[in-house]
């Protein structure tokens, strides 16, 4: 049998960024700006930037089209050469706010939990045949493809219409609600989705409890209840 070592890590260089004005490390950080950006380059070709975007904006040109068309060119392209001196400017910038503001960092991974979340319930819901795609025609796969997303998109816009109407409750009833709570929760969620088995639903009996908008009531769940909270 052969004994597999584990390998040890791979020594990494920190990323150099360029800074606009000067060459010197970021102050705490492990960043070291090397590089001095051309802002000049960037202020020439400024009204060719807002052409290229107002071309992507109002759908004169896709994005694949232009990188195609930029990829083969020469390397001379001025272009080119501009766009790569304003990207780099734009990603200097966002990694400066995200490593000097906590709360912008915290925001983002607020927003990476939701789409985290949202992927977690379209595997849960794609839970047949182990969460393959086992037909062969592209056609076939698109279908299965779309009827994921029918699904997920109801079961989103289910528990984003109960959240809002239990919210409203609870303001009616005179309890405060924190905005920077309801920026955490995510309508993604599957705990009142019922996956296996085979369901019998009495629709007289759900018929009469809907109220004049269509609404069921809402009920009321105990804390230490399963599925209970809107996180």
């Amino acid at each position: 049998m052969r004994q597999h070592h584990p390998q040890p890590p791979r020594t990494t260089h920190p990323p150099r960024l360029p800074h606009p004005t000067r060459t010197r490390p970021l102050p705490e950080t492990d960043l070291t700006s090397t590089k001095k950006a051309n802002l000049d380059l960037v202020a020439d070709h400024w009204d060719d930037l807002l052409r290229l975007a107002g071309s992507l904006k109002y759908g004169h040109a896709t994005a694949s089209l232009i990188v195609g068309k930029l990829s083969a060119s020469s390397r001379q392209n001025a272009l080119a050469a501009v766009l790569k001196e304003y990207g780099a400017i734009r990603i200097t910038i966002y990694a400066a706010k995200y490593l000097s503001d906590e709360g912008y960092r915290r925001k983002i991974a607020r927003q990476l939990n939701k789409g985290e979340s949202l992927h977690a319930l379209r595997r849960q819901l794609h839970y047949a045949r182990e969460g393959k795609v086992t037909r062969r025609q592209p056609e076939q796969q698109n279908e299965r493809a779309w009827c994921l997303t029918v699904m997920t998109n109801a079961v989103v816009c289910w528990h984003t219409e109960y959240m809002g109407l239990a919210v409203g409750q609870l303001c009616d009833a005179g309890r405060e609600v924190d905005a920077a709570v309801l920026a955490h929760i995510s309508p993604a969620r599957s705990s009142v989705v019922n996956y296996y088995g085979s369901i019998t639903v009495d629709y007289e009996h759900e018929l009469a409890q809907l109220d004049d908008q269509g609404h069921r009531p809402l009920r009321t769940v105990a804390m230490d209840e399963a599925g209970a909270g809107l996180s």
